[in-house]
């Protein structure tokens, strides 16, 4: 059995049905889709994504790419992403594995090496072609879940060896960029890290850009080059995405929901929900409960 069917094989077996399935690998989610899906907003930790049956588009503005089996998708920070998956059925389901990159990992590694950073021009979402080896220590990584025992010491080992073999890829200059200490990017991610951190309560840009280690208006122009929004439209897609799992999972009503995101102002909560999300908060919670229900 080649890699990628062995890893179709393991993530169907560790899914329940559709959705995103979090696992005791603590930087692993496995997910599955029976059916094609709507564009949905979502803001993706700085990750690798690997497809091992299906293909999705994911875009950020006006920049969009297409995965699937035969390549793999690499975000360098945490980014508000539309993506959704154009090729799965019941008989053929969509199935992706997901490992969020762990900055410190990256930053020893870095360290270990010692070598120099070279000039970064690549998107900070990028797609290549996938990389027998990686697939290899992904697989094995996934394949923990069946020996459940050995993951406190063998998971670490794997995603260093994954970690290792992103920073010698296509993609590795632009994750240094990211882990050096006074780059553009490293300051942008030290940014949205902030905001992240304290997304239901009012922003001040200056304080953001403090933590960041630059000037506001340097901060605007490079937040937004980076993730084509401002640092108050990245806030506003984490409180509406919050608001949105608060009310699917937890059950909670729609003003309860957008006063617990930080919003004073219900008529402006269902405003900008329906904006980002295509209808009303109630109707878009119904809409997603009968399609699971489906």
């Amino acid at each position: 059995m080649d890699r990628i069917a062995e890893l179709t094989d393991v993530i169907d077996r560790h899914v329940n049905g559709s959705g995103i399935w979090t696992t005791a690998l603590p930087r692993v989610s496995l997910i599955r889709a029976d059916q094609a899906s709507a564009p949905t907003p979502a803001v993706y930790e700085a990750s690798l994504c690997l497809i091992a049956q299906g293909s999705k588009r994911v875009s950020i503005g006006d920049h969009s790419v297409v995965y699937d089996a035969a390549h793999y998708l690499l975000v360098s920070l945490d980014l508000p992403i539309v993506g959704h998956v154009i090729d799965a059925s019941p008989d053929r389901p969509y199935l992706c594995c997901k490992i969020d990159l762990d900055p410190a990992m990256l930053a020893d590694l870095m360290v270990g090496e010692g070598s120099a950073v070279p000039r970064a021009d690549l998107p900070v979402l990028g797609v290549y072609p996938s990389d027998p080896d990686l697939i290899d220590a992904a697989c094995r990584l996934v394949g923990l879940l069946d020996r459940p025992e050995t993951i406190r010491v063998l998971a670490p080992l794997i995603e260093r060896e994954i970690v290792y073999r992103l920073m010698i890829g296509p993609h590795g200059p632009m994750l240094r960029h990211v882990a050096t200490a006074g780059s553009h990017l490293n300051q942008v991610s030290r940014a949205i890290s902030a905001i992240r951190r304290r997304f239901d309560t009012p922003i001040r840009i200056d304080e953001i850009a403090a933590e960041a280690g630059m000037s506001s208006s340097s901060l605007y122009a490079h937040f937004k080059a980076i993730t084509r929004m401002t640092p108050l439209e990245y806030q506003k897609q984490l409180r509406l995405q919050e608001a949105r799992r608060l009310m699917l999972v937890g059950g909670a009503t729609a003003g309860t929901a957008g006063f617990a995101v930080g919003y004073d102002s219900p008529s402006q909560f269902s405003r900008e929900y329906r904006r980002l999300f295509g209808a009303p908060p109630r109707q878009d919670i119904d809409r997603l409960h009968s399609a699971q229900q489906a």
